[in-house]
């Protein structure tokens, strides 16, 4: 008898000791498990076995309900052209898996997860064509298994339906439940009772403020589906819990790759609109007086021929078109006013336009220019090109000692690969002591304090966005007429304190 109580305590200490163990403290859920790389089925034991083999934090799958209430792991409504709800088990499972698995039932999927405890399983029911009331059956079907399964430690779960994860909370309070949908504010999930947001990348782009929200009221955040290094970047810095993605692999690289970084989102457009530039951000400089460079355009004010958004991307077109008594047309925004940039960094995704000629840049002012001119203002030319020479970009500074008409600019260039066809990141980042100039995050350009006789950049300054035709250096070996209209397409502009 004694013996068997030992036995017990000794159980029941090990058992604890295993559920307390700490999930893995990277970022990475696998979507639909570990399948890409290793050419598993999606949301197959395989899948599950290499995201617990590569020590992700969590893996993701996906539960539907048979015509005889087997509880199963698909995403599609259909398994190989067999409507899952209007099939039996046997009947589906009798079609395997293309390693030969056959369809996972709940119970196999979450005994596989159980046999480990530092991967979690991120459980997502999808709702019943059906209707309600059998999505509601479903999610109380698939608590009551995970609770008789003892795996409530090592599931959380998501839904794009409101009630069905209103009836998990209901069947498990003490469940860790997040809303997929992205329509509720931080604020409407805190008042549903939810644990967090499970939000498409995209929502977070288009309301930049939502993660910080969710971080001071207690939320857990995490974007799906992020398969590109910039967005993984983009989130990452701001300190998201976690990213669900189908590129596990490249997620890990660039979790490490980043490290402890953390920045503040001050402010940013992503373009994810269709019409005019933002006017809450963009305002336009306007005119055909050659801006002190001897340039050709005349800039104009909120013209979609010149500056137009759409498809996720801001298009600045400079056009060979006889306007104002100018041979040319194109477009100068800048945040004059509306946003400031001071300490921080910018980051400004972007293809150029080509050809000889052409003269884009991504700049900025101080925001007192008007008052004391230039370069006493100061300027950071973040990213100058021109047509020219095709291979090369510019980071330039100038300030009232240093500066182009003195030929005594703080200047450097570095080569680009491709920069009419692919998309690069032109950034500065800079305090009171030092900035520095990167492209696609890899810096190329540093100038110290101490380099420069006046710092001008101590105070607020705005952006500009441009495409100048000709003019003394963007001019200087000719203009090609044949080439317009040429665009510089910006994907996002982000500041970061």
């Amino acid at each position: 008898m004694l013996m068997r109580y030992i036995l017990s305590f000794i159980y029941i200490f090990v058992s604890t000791m295993l559920m307390s163990q700490p999930f893995h403290s990277n970022k990475v859920i696998a979507h639909r498990g570990a399948w890409k790389a290793s050419g598993h089925p999606q949301n197959s034991i395989a899948s599950l076995r290499q995201a617990i083999d590569n020590q992700y934090y969590a893996s993701e799958f996906d539960v539907r309900m048979t015509k005889d209430n087997v509880l199963v792991i698909i995403h599609d409504p259909e398994h190989q052209d067999l409507d899952v709800e209007k099939h039996t088990y046997n009947q589906l499972s009798a079609i395997r898996l293309k390693n030969e698995e056959i369809l996972p039932t709940l119970e196999q999927y979450l005994a596989e997860g159980l046999k480990q405890t530092n991967t979690k399983l991120i459980l997502e029911i999808k709702a019943s064509p059906k209707g309600e009331k059998r999505s509601i059956s479903m999610a109380k079907k698939t608590v009551t298994l995970v609770k008789k399964m003892k795996a409530t430690h090592i599931v959380d779960y998501i839904c794009f339906d409101l009630a069905i994860l209103r009836q998990i909370r209901k069947s498990d309070p003490k469940a860790h439940t997040e809303y997929l949908t992205g329509d509720l504010s931080p604020a409407q999930i805190k008042a549903e009772g939810f644990s967090g947001v499970d939000y498409h990348y995209t929502v977070f782009q288009k309301n930049p403020t939502w993660l910080g929200q969710c971080q001071r009221l207690g939320l857990s955040t995490n974007a799906w589906t992020v398969n590109d290094a910039e967005t993984m970047r983009y989130l990452l810095l701001q300190g998201i819990d976690h990213i669900t993605t189908d590129e596990p692999e490249l997620m890990t690289r660039i979790e490490k790759e980043i490290g402890d970084q953390r920045r503040e989102l001050l402010w940013s457009d992503e373009f994810l609109y269709t019409g005019l530039p933002d006017k809450s951000i963009w305002t336009y400089d306007v005119g055909g007086h050659g801006f002190g460079n001897q340039e050709l355009q005349y800039y104009t004010k909120a013209d979609t021929n010149n500056a137009y958004v759409s498809q996720g991307t801001l298009k600045i077109t400079a056009h060979k078109m006889p306007y104002e008594e100018r041979d040319y047309t194109s477009a100068r925004l800048m945040t004059f006013g509306l946003k400031d940039i001071l300490h921080g960094r910018v980051d400004v995704r972007a293809k150029l336009p080509q050809g000889r000629g052409t003269w884009p840049a991504i700049w900025t002012l101080g925001q007192n220019r008007k008052e004391v001119g230039w370069p006493n203002c100061g300027e950071i030319d973040i990213m100058e090109h021109v047509g020219y020479d095709a291979d090369t970009i510019h980071a330039s500074t100038h300030s009232v000692e240093h500066n182009h008409i003195k030929k005594t600019q703080k200047t450097n260039q570095v080569k680009i690969l491709d920069p009419y066809t692919q998309f690069h990141v032109f950034s500065v980042e800079y305090s009171d002591q030092k900035m520095t100039f990167f492209l696609d995050n890899e810096p190329y350009y540093s100038i110290q304090r101490s380099e420069c006789k006046d710092w001008p950049f101590d105070h607020a300054h705005y952006l500009i966005l441009n495409i100048a035709v000709g003019g003394f250096w963007g001019g200087a070996q000719g203009i090609d007429d044949s080439i317009w209209p040429q665009t510089m397409e910006v994907d996002y502009v982000r500041v970061w304190k």
